[in-house]
C-alpha cells in the first residue's frame, strides 16, 4: 500500500500540479458524478472519464436492462462456499474481461457485509456470516481485479446487513462489536489488498449517517488503517455538503446534480469546509484515475476477449458453481447419481432456475441453462421424466424474448412507441428484450405515454398469464381481452427498478396474436415490460401429477428454492419457509419414489420440514448462467460438490442469535454483539439444522492428528493436521481451525482454514495458517487491541463435526493431540 506520509512521487507531483490549475468549481465537479455511472473527465489536466458498473456477479454496464449480454457468475455466497481464494480470484479475473469489454474502470463490488440474520434480502451478494472468511475472500476478489488494472469497491461501509428501511435505519452496536465483527472484513480487505474505492452505506451507524461518519471514514479508515483510496457514497446516500465533505467522503454519486454541486461551493465560501479538504478529495480521485488508466495517460482496451456464451466461459462458470455446491445430506450414497438410471425430475425451479438475485446486481445473461436441459444433456432425454410442480413466484418475470416478436419487423423482442402530451408519436424503436428502462431521459424524456406491442410466438393455442411488469396506469389490449389497471411501486428505495411488481390475467392466445400495452407517465423512474408466462396451476393436481411421475422410480430429484421475491435488494424475508406449496411437493414425491434427492436453489438458509423423509440434499446457491449444467455436474459427480456452508441453517423460524431485521422507531440494535451466526449458536449450546462450515462432499475423512506448530506474541500462527480420505472417491477437504477463548464473553471464532485434494485411501499433511487479527479482543476502556492467548484450538469440519481439540496458552509450542 502507498504510504500517504511517505516521500512525494512523480505521480504526487503531477497531481499537485493538476490541482493547482483547477478552480474550486472544477474541483467540485470532479468529485460529483457526471451521470448515473461515470465521473467527469477534464481535458485541461489530462483526466479521462471514469466509468463504473454495478457488480459483483457480473458487469452490468450503465443501463439496468437491455444492455450488453455479459457473463452471469455464480452468486457471491456460492463462490464463498468453495472456501477457495483461488476460485474467487478466478471469478475476479472473469470480471476483469467483462469490465474491459464495456470499457469500465471500476466494478462496484465485492459486498462484504455479513450474514447477520438469515432473513437479509441481499445476503446473496455477500460472502458469509464470518468476518475472517469474508475478509480473506474479499481480498482475493479485490486483488484479482486490481492486479489487472480494474478497480474494486468494497461495500457497504458500514452496517448494511439487512434491507428493511435501509436508507433511514440507525444501526446501533457497541465499539467492541464494531471493531471485532463488522469492521473486521473491511480491515482485512484493506490491509491485504488495498481496494481502490470503499463505498459508504445508506444507513446510519450509532446515530450518524455512514456518509458523515468522521470516526469511521477518517479516524479509522484513513488515520488508523492508512487507507489512500476513494470513499464513494452509495447512490443517493449523500444528503449534506459540509458534513459529508468534512467527514471524509470523497465522491458523491450519482450526478450530475448532487448535494455537493448544490452546496459545497457555498460551504467553502462560508468557511464551513476548507478548500484544502476539497483538494484532498480531488487528490484521491486523481490517484484512482491513475490506477485505472484514466490519468494522465488514457488506457487502451483489449478487443480479443472471450465470448460470454463461448465454451471457455461455459466450462469455467459451470465448474465454479458446481464446486461450491454443498452436499447437506447423503444417506446410503444416494449421490452421485448413476448414469443410465432413469430419474423423475420435479419442480418449477428445474425448468425455471433462479440464477441470480434481484436488484442492482442483475446482469443480462446470454442464457440460463435449466436443470431439465442440464440433466437431459448428460443422461439423455429418455432417462429424464419432468413434472412441473407447483407455482413459486409471486411476481412474474418479464417475457423471454423468444416468446414475443416485434409486430413491425418480425424480430424477436418488442416494439416501443413514445407519444407526447399532444398525442404525437415522437419515437419508435425495436428492443430485443421484452422490457425497457424508463429513466425519463434521452428518448423517453418527454414521454406522456409509452406503448409496448408484440405478437406472441407461442407453440399453439394455449392459456397464458398475460400482462405487464412495472409501476404505472396500464391499458392492455389483445383479441378477447382488454383491461385497465394500476401497478404500484414496490415500497422502499428503487422500488420501480429493482423489485417491479407485475399484473397478469389468464388469457387464451394463439400464435401471432397481437398484444398492446400502454402506460402513462409516472412520478419515478421504472422498469417496464411484458409478461407472458405459463398459465397458473393449482397445487393439488400439480402435486398429484408429480407423485404419479415419481411412483416406481428408483430416484426422484425435486428442485425447490426461493425466488427474487425473497432474495432481492431492498426487502428482507419474513420467513425461511419455501414459497408456495413446495414443502408439500417434496413430501409427496418422497413418499412415492424409492429415493429422493432435493436440490435447493437458494442463496440463504431454507427450512426443511421434510429433511427426514428424503435421502439427499444438495444446496446449490444461485448458480449463474450455467445453472442447469452445474447442478447436473454436481449431482453426477462430474465436478465434485465440495462446498462448505457459509451461513448457519436454523431448524425453524426465529431461531438463532439474530433474527429480526425490522427497526424499532428507526433503530436496529445489534443485540447479538460479537456472537454473530455460529458464534451465538455455539455459545447458546443450541443445535442448528446445519452448522456454518458443514458440507459432506462425496468422500469421507479421518483426522489422524493435529498440533499447534507455530505461535508468537499474537497467538497461534500455524496448525498442522494429518488426515486421510477413507472414502471410495477423490475429495477436497476443508480443514477449519477455530479458537475458543477461555475468557468470559468471548465467542468461539474461525482463525484459519486450508483445503487439500486427496485420493481415496491416501493421507495428506495440511498446514493451516492462522490470522492473528481474529485472536484478539477490543478493550473499550483503553481503546486498544489485546491478544487472546488462552483457550482451546478446535479443528473441525464445522462445529457440528469437531475432530481435534488442543488447549493453548501464552506459550504453546508444538502441542500435539491424537484424534
Amino acid at each position: 500500500m502507498t504510504d500517504p506520509a511517505g516521500p512525494p512521487s512523480d505521480l504526487d507531483e503531477r497531481i499537485d500540479r493538476a490541482i493547482a490549475t483547477l478552480t474550486l468549481e472544477r474541483k467540485i465537479r470532479l468529485v460529483s458524478g457526471a451521470d448515473g455511472f461515470s465521473l467527469h473527465g477534464d481535458e485541461g489536466i489530462g483526466l479521462d472519464k471514469i466509468v463504473l458498473s454495478d457488480g459483483p456477479t457480473g458487469v452490468r454496464g450503465h443501463v439496468v436492462v437491455g444492455g450488453r449480454e455479459g457473463c452471469l457468475l455464480p452468486n457471491a455466497s456460492l463462490l464463498a462456499q468453495t472456501w477457495d481464494r483461488d476460485a474467487v480470484a478466478e471469478a475476479g479475473a472473469v470480471l476483469v474481461d467483462e469490465a474491459a469489454a464495456q470499457q469500465t474502470h471500476v466494478v462496484l463490488g465485492p459486498t462484504i457485509n455479513l450474514h447477520r440474520s438469515p432473513l437479509g434480502g441481499r445476503l446473496f451478494e455477500a460472502f458469509s456470516e464470518d468476518p475472517m472468511l469474508t475478509g480473506h475472500l474479499a481480498a482475493a476478489y479485490v486483488g484479482a481485479l486490481q492486479e489487472r488494472g480494474i478497480g474494486a469497491s468494497v461495500k457497504h461501509f458500514l452496517g448494511n446487513e439487512s434491507e428493511t428501511e435501509r436508507t433511514t435505519v440507525d444501526v446501533r452496536m457497541s465499539p467492541k462489536t464494531l471493531r471485532e465483527v463488522y469492521l473486521a472484513p473491511f480491515e482485512v480487505a484493506i490491509e491485504d489488498a488495498n481496494p481502490w474505492t470503499v463505498m459508504a452505506a445508506y444507513n446510519d451507524v450509532n446515530g450518524y449517517p455512514s456518509t458523515e461518519q468522521h470516526e469511521l471514514l477518517t479516524e479509522i479508515l484513513r488515520d488508523e488503517w492508512r487507507y489512500d483510496g476513494v470513499v464513494v457514497s452509495d447512490w443517493y446516500a449523500t444528503t449534506t455538503a459540509a458534513q459529508s465533505a468534512n467527514a471524509g467522503l470523497d465522491l458523491v454519486m450519482p450526478g450530475p446534480e448532487t448535494p455537493w454541486t448544490r452546496g459545497l461551493l457555498d460551504a467553502v465560501r462560508a468557511g464551513e469546509v476548507t478548500e484544502k479538504t476539497v483538494d484532498e478529495h480531488v487528490r484521491r480521485l486523481l490517484r484512482l484515475a491513475h490506477r485505472v488508466g484514466a490519468f494522465p495517460e488514457r488506457r487502451s482496451w483489449p478487443s480479443d476477449l472471450p465470448d460470454p456464451a463461448g465454451p471457455r466461459r461455459r466450462e469455467q462458470l459451470s465448474r465454479l458453481a458446481a464446486s461450491g455446491m454443498v452436499v447437506l445430506k447423503n444417506d446410503g450414497d444416494t449421490l452421485p447419481l448413476r448414469p443410465g438410471n432413469p430419474i423423475t425430475l420435479v419442480g418449477r425451479h428445474a425448468s425455471d432456475p433462479i440464477a441470480q438475485g434481484g436488484g442492482s446486481a442483475q446482469v443480462r445473461a446470454p442464457h440460463v441453462v435449466s436443470v431439465v436441459d442440464g440433466l437431459r444433456s448428460r443422461l439423455g432425454s429418455a432417462n429424464v421424466t419432468f413434472a412441473d410442480g407447483v407455482e413459486t413466484r409471486r411476481t412474474l418475470p418479464t417475457a423471454r424474448p423468444a416468446l414475443v416478436r416485434d409486430p413491425e419487423t418480425g424480430e424477436h423482442g418488442i416494439r416501443v412507441r413514445v407519444f407526447d402530451d399532444a398525442g404525437r408519436l415522437t419515437h419508435s424503436r425495436h428492443l430485443d428484450v421484452a422490457e425497457l428502462e424508463d429513466s425519463q431521459n434521452e428518448w423517453l424524456a418527454g414521454a406522456a405515454r409509452i406503448e409496448l406491442s408484440a405478437t406472441l410466438d407461442v407453440p399453439g393455442p394455449m392459456p397464458v398469464q398475460l400482462g405487464t411488469r412495472g409501476p404505472g396506469n396500464w391499458h392492455l389490449a389483445t383479441a378477447g381481452h382488454e383491461e385497465d389497471y394500476r401497478v404500484d411501486y414496490h415500497p422502499g428505495p428503487g422500488g420501480g427498478f429493482f423489485r417491479p411488481k407485475s399484473h397478469a390475467a389468464t388469457v387464451r392466445v394463439v400464435p401471432g396474436q397481437l398484444v398492446t400495452a400502454t402506460v402513462e407517465r409516472d412520478e419515478l423512474p421504472r422498469i417496464l415490460g411484458f409478461v407472458v408466462s405459463e398459465a397458473a396451476r393449482s397445487s393439488a393436481p400439480a402435486i398429484a401429477d408429480a407423485a404419479a411421475a415419481a411412483t416406481g422410480r428408483a430416484v426422484a430429484v425435486v428442485v425447490v428454492g426461493f425466488t427474487t421475491d425473497q432474495e432481492t435488494e431492498g426487502e428482507d424475508k419474513r420467513t425461511l419457509a419455501l414459497p408456495g406449496d413446495q414443502d408439500a411437493l417434496v413430501t409427496a414425491v418422497a413418499a412415492a419414489a424409492d429415493r429422493t434427492v432435493v436440490v435447493v436453489n437458494a442463496a440463504t438458509p431454507v427450512l426443511m420440514p421434510w429433511i427426514d423423509d428424503v435421502d439427499a440434499v444438495l444446496f446449490t446457491g444461485l448458480p449463474g448462467q450455467e445453472a442447469g449444467d452445474a447442478v447436473a455436474a454436481a449431482l453426477l459427480g462430474d465436478v465434485l460438490p465440495e462446498g462448505r456452508l457459509v451461513t448457519t441453517f436454523p431448524r425453524r423460524n426465529k431461531q438463532g442469535p439474530a433474527w429480526n431485521t425490522a427497526p424499532r422507531n428507526g433503530v436496529l440494535e445489534y443485540v447479538d454483539g460479537c456472537f454473530i451466526g455460529y458464534r451465538g449458536w455455539h455459545a447458546d449450546g443450541a443445535e442448528p439444522a446445519f452448522w456454518f462450515g458443514h458440507g459432506l462432499g462425496y468422500a469421507t475423512w479421518e483426522y489422524l492428528s493435529g498440533c499447534v506448530s507455530g505461535t508468537d506474541e499474537t497467538g497461534v500462527t500455524e496448525v498442522d493436521v494429518t488426515l486421510r480420505n477413507s472414502g471410495r472417491r477423490p475429495g477436497r477437504e476443508t480443514v477449519q481451525v477455530y479458537l475458543n477463548p477461555d475468557r468470559a464473553g468471548e465467542p468461539i471464532r474461525l482463525i484459519g482454514w486450508a483445503r487439500a485434494d486427496v485420493a481415496p485411501g491416501e493421507a495428506a499433511a495440511v498446514r493451516v495458517h492462522c490470522d492473528p487479527r481474529f485472536q484478539r479482543r477490543w478493550d473499550e476502556e483503553t481503546r486498544s487491541w489485546i491478544p487472546l492467548r488462552h483457550g482451546v484450538i478446535v479443528i473441525a469440519r464445522g462445529l457440528g463435526d469437531v475432530r481435534v481439540t488442543i488447549p493453548v496458552s501464552a506459550r504453546t509450542d508444538a502441542d500435539h493431540v491424537e484424534s
